[in-house]
């Protein structure tokens, strides 16, 4: 190799990146050694030796151990480097899928408390709703008067086996508004708010309304919803749901949780 094509440790440094501390380290441990010595023991690098840095690198912020890094360095052959880098593939789609997931999650909270920040509280609100997905759990047996939360925890409990996430918001369905005006503590189903569901919650017109609250504690909003939708000649459509926008990761004190309540309409067109 000339001479001339060699670089000293500072000047590969600069031109790698890598720092001269992390270079000497490499070399003492026989990970990555220089190209050349000089008869003053100085230590030189040829310009491509760049790319096997660059990789030993890489696979440290992988956390992949030194150790194996120079096991891989000391009997390298194509086959062992793409074995290798093939397991590191199959491990960064792993890490990709929870972070993907986790980011899901997160927004969709944040997505929420947005909601519950931004809500008109006092009004009840008619207004264009988009189709989103949720992942519907079973309907719900409330046997001998349970109350709200019994009910509640064995959904929880059975969320696994049914593939519910709970980490992403809980909401109620009720099948019909004449469900939730006779029992609007009693949802028909318990539903994830998990964008890979199935299920839908289809797009269309709503009435929306909000209500201060423990779980299950609707207020007026049944009578105001009903209320509204009697002074506009609207009939409803279609089964309502109760998601709680603001809960215990937002607000303290339960009695502030905050539900909004949705549920489809149209025209009545024999109240015109």
């Amino acid at each position: 190799m000339n001479g001339t094509e060699l670089m000293t440790m500072k000047k590969f440094a600069e031109f790698s990146g890598v720092k001269t501390t992390s270079l000497r380290y490499y070399d003492e441990i026989g990970l990555f050694c220089p190209a050349q010595r000089g008869e003053n023991n100085y230590r030189y690098y040829s310009p491509q030796q760049i790319i096997t840095v660059n990789l030993i690198q890489t696979l440290t912020k992988l956390d992949i151990p030194l150790e194996q890094i120079g096991e891989m360095e000391r009997n390298r052959t194509p086959e062992k480097i793409m074995e290798m880098l093939i397991e590191q593939e199959e491990n960064l789609d792993r890490q990709l899928r929870h972070i993907r997931e986790c980011y899901t999650i997160i927004h969709t909270i944040t997505r929420m408390i947005q909601t519950g920040c931004a809500a008109k509280e006092t009004e009840i609100t008619d207004c264009e709703l988009r189709e989103f997905p949720v992942v519907m759990g079973p309907v719900n047996d409330f046997e001998n008067n349970q109350l709200f939360y019994e009910t509640f925890i064995r959904f929880c409990s059975e969320a696994e086996r049914q593939r519910i996430n709970l980490c992403y918001p809980i909401g109620g369905y009720f099948e019909s508004i004449d469900v939730f005006l006779e029992t609007p503590a009693q949802p028909t189903r318990f539903f994830s708010l998990d964008p890979t569901g199935t299920d839908k919650k289809a797009a269309g017109r709503y009435l929306v309304g909000y209500a201060r609250g423990y779980y299950g504690e609707m207020g007026d909003v049944p009578q105001r919803l009903t209320a509204y939708a009697r002074e506009h000649n609207l009939k409803f459509t279609g089964a309502l749901y109760v998601i709680y926008v603001h809960d215990e990761l937002s607000v303290k004190e339960t009695h502030r949780y905050l539900a909004q309540v949705s549920v489809p309409v149209a025209p009545d067109r024999k109240h015109r």
